[in-house]
């Protein structure tokens, strides 16, 4: 006779407990993508159930193939996606470089040099207070049609969130750790380069993950007022014509252009910004 006692078997866990855990941990793959989901079958069935003319609101399957046939043109096919996506795409990065480039380096200046900011800010505010869609058609006419009004209006746009965020970071870092590094015969240099900048850099990325936008709407604002390619003209060309399936289209393109860009901000941030604590699931774990 087996006298061993039958041991209780633990209780299976339920998949749903499973599910929920993946949604809590990582919304952006669960959540996200269902709503999007819900978003185009809500848009599916509106046009349909209220009789919404295509010229207004054309359902989503006619985006979708307006998609399609833009980017399966070719790269130098100036009918399609690739080819303007390309230009603004150019016109985007290098008025986003130029502009925080200057951004962060005269936020330092600023915040380092208080008679420089006494001087130099109010000029800057007020300069940002203007209209940049006013502004654009003189920067075209000064600058020309090509590439260069479109750059500095996009590198305008993302100037001034960087030149904030670098002022703040810049007066963000601990006092007393510079002046334990000059006790320590650190040079100006060293304590800027060890102290100053890794301090300040969470914040100048946060004006960073806004420029990234500013800039490719200033590239967009620019193409708007005149260009010969971009997907701001071409936006422009299916707006003229009525084709309201490609603007859909391209307002999409639009859209993961920008996410992918500030995208990228983020992995940068996240490789030179390692020791800054978040808040969240990701963060405690």
């Amino acid at each position: 006779m087996n006298n061993t006692a039958a041991q209780p078997r633990e209780p299976a866990q339920p998949v749903s407990s499973g599910l929920m855990a993946l949604v809590r941990r990582r919304p952006d793959l669960t959540i996200s993508p269902l709503i999007f989901v819900l978003l185009l079958v809500a848009w599916h069935y509106a046009t349909k159930s209220l009789g919404i003319p295509s010229f207004i609101l054309p359902p989503p399957v006619e985006v979708w193939q307006a998609l399609v046939a833009g980017l399966m043109t070719g790269p130098m096919d100036q009918a399609g996606f690739w080819y303007h996506g390309g230009v603004t795409v150019a016109e985007t990065l290098l008025g986003f470089f130029i502009g925080s480039g200057i951004g962060v380096v005269l936020g330092f200046a600023l915040a380092r040099w208080r008679f420089l900011e006494q001087v130099a800010l109010p000029y800057i505010i007020g300069f940002q207070a203007l209209p940049k869609v006013a502004l654009a058609p003189l920067l075209i006419i000064w600058f020309g049609f090509g590439i260069e009004g479109k750059v500095l209006i996009s590198a305008i746009l993302s100037f001034f969130p960087v030149l904030v965020n670098s002022m703040a970071g810049y007066r963000s870092v601990d006092p007393t750790g510079i002046d334990l590094a000059r006790s320590c015969n650190a040079t100006e240099w060293q304590i800027f380069c060890k102290i100053t900048l890794p301090g300040s850099l969470p914040f100048v990325f946060a004006g960073l993950n806004v420029a990234s936008i500013l800039a490719m709407l200033g590239a967009i604002v620019g193409e708007f007022v005149s260009a010969r390619a971009g997907l701001g003209s071409l936006l422009l060309q299916y707006q003229q014509s009525m084709q309201i399936a490609p603007v859909f289209a391209v307002l999409l393109v639009l859209a993961v252009v920008g996410y992918a860009m500030n995208i990228a901000v983020r992995m940068v941030e996240r490789r030179y910004c390692f020791w800054v604590e978040r808040s969240g699931p990701q963060g405690e774990a």
